[in-house]
């Protein structure tokens, strides 16, 4: 069982991409960044400011879910960042590894908006925040996703994160 999986997850501009890089330098394990895993045409969709369905999501989710299942297969570790939004998203990915471990970074609307107005070059409009909080089912206790307010610095989310997994 590898302990070192990881999905990074949370609406857009929780700071994923920043805290998953982070966490996978640490812990030495590969980065995927899951965004790079949309079709063409999702990525089309969401530049337009259109949110994603459960369909369009479900062929991304099960890429995903491979390539989590291949980084188990092979014994190494991974870090991917992915929005995760509902349980039913995050079931299709833990099928992949029971041990999969999720990293849930919250965080109000105000100050994830305030983080979207200063980022540049991505994508994802700031326009699609409200329904992504709207789509968001936060991690229930049965799940033990790890939970981290993104008022935190993401050095110190790592860090506790690296501790946990014993590094």
């Amino acid at each position: 069982m590898n302990r070192n999986l990881y999905v990074v997850m949370g609406v857009t501009g929780s700071g994923k991409s920043t805290v998953g890089a982070k966490l996978a330098h640490a812990l030495g394990v590969d980065f995927v960044e899951g965004d790079d895993y949309h079709p063409l045409e999702n990525v089309k969709r969401m530049a337009a400011g259109i949110p994603l369905t459960d369909d369009d999501r479900a062929g991304w989710l099960r890429a995903l879910a491979i390539r989590i299942r291949e980084a188990r297969e092979a014994g190494r570790g991974l870090v991917l960042t992915c929005s995760a939004l509902k349980r039913s998203y995050r079931d299709i990915l833990r099928a992949a590894a029971p041990e999969l471990q999720f990293v849930f970074l919250e965080g109000s609307r105000e100050l994830i908006a305030e983080r979207l107005a200063g980022r540049r070059g991505h994508f994802m409009p700031a326009s699609l925040l409200d329904s992504q909080i709207a789509t968001l089912e936060e991690p229930l206790p049965d799940e033990q996703a790890l939970a981290y307010h993104i008022a935190q610095p993401p050095q110190k989310i790592v860090d506790d994160l690296v501790t946990r997994a014993g590094g």
